[in-house]
């Protein structure tokens, strides 16, 4: 999680598939939490969860690239345009706790 020449930011993230709902926050381990509803076949939570961190960091898809772990829970993007306050504010929610919980669509 680091700032990078470029005006990017490199995040590891966990992907948690199958999620009820698509949400950005929390942290496993060091990574960011990144919830999809997708399943893991053929790429689809991978895709989910690069569009959800676009999403939650206000760029477009094409601004986040994948750097490292395309068939692993656990990866390595980088966003470009990302700040380091979004990404400690994504850090600092709490991770879903189930129904009620806090959720970010």
């Amino acid at each position: 999680m680091r700032p990078r020449d470029t005006g990017a930011v490199r995040i590891p993230i966990r992907v948690r598939p199958g999620s009820p709902r698509t949400s950005v926050g929390g942290e496993f381990g060091g990574a960011l939490i990144v919830r999809v509803n997708a399943r893991a076949v053929d790429g689809a939570a991978t895709e989910a969860a690069l569009l959800a961190l676009a999403r939650a960091f206000g760029v477009r898809r094409s601004a986040v690239t994948l750097v490292t772990g395309a068939t692993s829970r656990t990866k390595v993007v980088e966003v470009a345009g990302g700040t380091e306050a979004t990404l400690a504010g994504l850090l600092a929610e709490p991770p879903l706790t189930g129904p009620g919980g806090p959720v970010r669509d």
